[in-house]
């Protein structure tokens, strides 16, 4: 580890060498000898503190009951290191500040392929393979986003069936988010949650949150495409999963939500995952590789 200053404040270790995520909460994230230090119970008779090494660790995960001094943000955007509040369980993503990694390789691969018309519809029939398992002929994004609301419509009535859940539709509505019913609020939760994760991953790599290949008028857009990716077997998952625990529990369908998307972060790697899939829908083995040629899917 690099310590104190020693003029040493501007070195950098390459994302690609680190260790990647840290999650931190309920203490204070600040320096102590020009280092950064966790203070965990300080108002208690036996405060604990760690040392951070944030020049080895790619970004840092902030949770509830925690604070952060400013010299602490200046230690980590010196040292090019990802600093994200996150909710309980690590279900929520409330900000990221501009801390961006030393690399910009994604972004500038992401810029190329949406500003290529033809290739940006290339990349969305990629993700729409990968959501339903096959290659559409169609080459109109209209026309994709038609089929794939006929084809969700019918996933929610079969996983309703696996779980055993009493489904009437999908509906939401945005104005009022709790007059839907249990299973709707259950997936409303769900994809807070999932959406939360992909900022991450999409923070984490530098790619352009405003650049979707799906979703288009958000600023979120390229998050809530890979989001989606995960909406089948991970938001739903989580959704109904908690429908059938709330009818054995005091709990909130919220809360209940909260839990197994921890659970199921933790047992999937899936921000990691996420960061995988960036990589994939952008093809960046054809940049490592070269990138001689527009392959469609």
């Amino acid at each position: 580890m690099l310590k104190g200053r020693l003029g040493l404040e501007k070195a950098r270790i390459p994302h690609a060498d680190r260790h990647g995520l840290l999650w931190l909460s309920r203490g204070e994230l600040c320096v102590v000898d020009g280092c950064l230090h966790f203070l965990r119970g300080k108002d208690s008779l036996t405060p604990g503190i760690d040392q951070i090494p944030h020049q080895a660790v790619s970004m840092i995960l902030l949770g509830p009951g925690s604070s952060v001094t400013h010299d602490a943000l200046r230690l980590l955007a010196r040292h090019g290191t990802l600093l994200a509040a996150v909710g309980e369980d690590g279900v929520r993503s409330y900000t990221a500040p501009p801390l961006l990694p030393d690399r910009s390789d994604i972004a500038r691969r992401q810029a190329e392929l949406w500003g290529n018309p033809r290739r940006r519809i290339s990349v969305a029939r990629h993700m729409y393979a990968l959501r339903l398992g096959e290659v559409l002929p169609h080459r109109d994004l209209d026309t994709l986003r038609g089929i794939e609301g006929a084809r969700v419509k019918n996933i929610y009535r079969l996983m309703a069936q696996k779980y055993d859940i009493n489904w009437n539709g999908r509906h939401y509505d945005r104005a009022n988010p709790d007059a839907a019913d249990i299973p709707n609020q259950a997936i409303n939760h769900a994809a807070t949650a999932v959406q939360a994760a992909a900022a991450i991953a999409v923070h984490s790599v530098a790619a352009l949150p405003p650049l979707g290949f799906i979703h288009e008028d958000s600023g979120q857009s390229f998050v809530l495409d890979i989001a989606d990716l995960y909406r089948d077997d991970l938001t739903l998952h989580i959704a109904f999963t908690a429908v059938k625990r709330l009818k054995e529990s005091d709990d909130t369908v919220d809360r209940l939500v909260r839990r197994e998307a921890a659970t199921m972060f933790r047992k999937r790697q899936v921000i990691g995952s996420m960061i995988d899939s960036i990589k994939q829908v952008l093809r960046m083995d054809e940049v490592s590789h070269g990138d001689g040629d527009d392959r469609d899917s």
